[in-house]
């Protein structure tokens, strides 16, 4: 069911009023601990971490935290910004992987300050995010924190395996977005449990929708590629299929296609992958309901993590419930 406008609101309200208590810890932790360090690394996290974006993996360690009955909110906030560090440290280090020349409408970091500066800062969050959540969390949370990194990992090498290569599944495909995108989200709400101190079902139900939501993300996400609007995004639309990247809207029309439709498929995929090449595309996902099955698997994943939270049934966790549900509803909806 899509969420009416005053939930909607009412969810970038949640989504504001938590990225501007991130941005408020993230600028603390990082005067602290940068205290004698060379002031350009200082300057290029701030750059990285400071520049916008949703905070949406912040948002869910804190409302996971607060569904087990812990929301301190200092030790919290903190313990979400973590999060909001390795996110960052993966953006950069995709970056260089794709020499990348912008990220959130503004050059990337690898642009602005180049390739050394990009990984050695990508390296130094991803270090202190360990940290804070071993030391906020426990060694629980630091193992669930690091499966997830390593997941990461892995997921890049399955999807370079198999860039521009037509034979490439869904059941791949859903393999790379589960390690790539799902586990870091999951984690984030796996942690906030723990944090939380919440009880094996609490910690399982929140696990499962955020690895639900992680998988929904990353299928809407796919879909901007091809339909999105650049103002919005921020990026180059066709930008993954101009890689090679064998996402689900391909996949599944590539399953679909037959005689000329197939023929221009392949040519496309495995010629130069020039901007015309993907209109060409376009138009054959368009035509054989690749868009709309992307959709519905999307809102069959987000089905499914909402359910996950019917275990959350006092009085007092509904509010955050309800976030969870908006949150997952918008991720479907966003343009952007």
């Amino acid at each position: 069911m899509k969420p009416s406008a005053a939930e909607t609101a009412a969810l970038f309200a949640q989504i504001a009023d938590n990225a501007a208590h991130a941005e408020e810890s993230m600028r603390s932790d990082l005067a602290a601990t940068l205290r004698g360090s060379d002031p350009l690394l200082a300057e290029v996290l701030n750059y990285a971490l400071l520049g916008g974006g949703k905070r949406l993996r912040p948002l869910l360690t804190a409302i996971s935290s607060r569904l087990c009955g812990k929301g301190d909110r200092q030790q919290l906030r903190l313990l979400a910004a973590a999060f909001e560090y390795l996110h960052t440290a993966t953006l950069l280090h995709d970056d260089v992987l794709d020499h990348a020349e912008n990220r959130r409408g503004r050059k990337s970091v690898v642009s602005q300050y180049g390739t050394a500066a990009a990984i050695l800062a990508g390296d130094w969050l991803h270090a202190r995010s360990m940290h804070l959540i071993g030391a906020l969390a426990g060694p629980q949370a630091l193992e669930v924190f690091c499966a997830a990194t390593a997941g990461m990992v892995d997921g890049e090498f399955l999807q370079m395996r198999c860039v521009a290569d037509p034979t490439v599944t869904e059941a791949h495909y859903l393999a790379v977005i589960s390690k790539k995108t799902a586990g870091l989200i999951s984690a984030a709400c796996a942690v906030g449990a723990l944090h939380g101190q919440g009880n094996s079902e609490q910690l399982a139900a929140l696990t499962l929708y955020g690895e639900k939501i992680g998988l929904s993300f990353q299928i809407a996400d796919d879909l901007l590629d091809y339909l999105g609007d650049e103002q919005a995004t921020g990026k180059k639309v066709g930008n993954d299929f101009a890689e090679g990247k064998m996402t689900l809207p391909l996949i599944h029309a590539l399953s679909r296609a037959e005689g000329q439709d197939k023929a221009e498929l392949l040519h496309s995929i495995q010629g130069d992958r020039h901007s015309a090449a993907c209109v060409i595309v376009r138009q054959v996902m368009n035509n054989l309901g690749s868009f709309i099955y992307c959709r519905q698997r999307a809102e069959e994943e987000m089905a499914t993590g909402l359910a996950a939270l019917s275990c959350f049934t006092e009085d007092n966790q509904q509010e955050n419930v309800a976030i969870l549900r908006r949150l997952a509803h918008y991720v479907l909806s966003r343009d952007r």
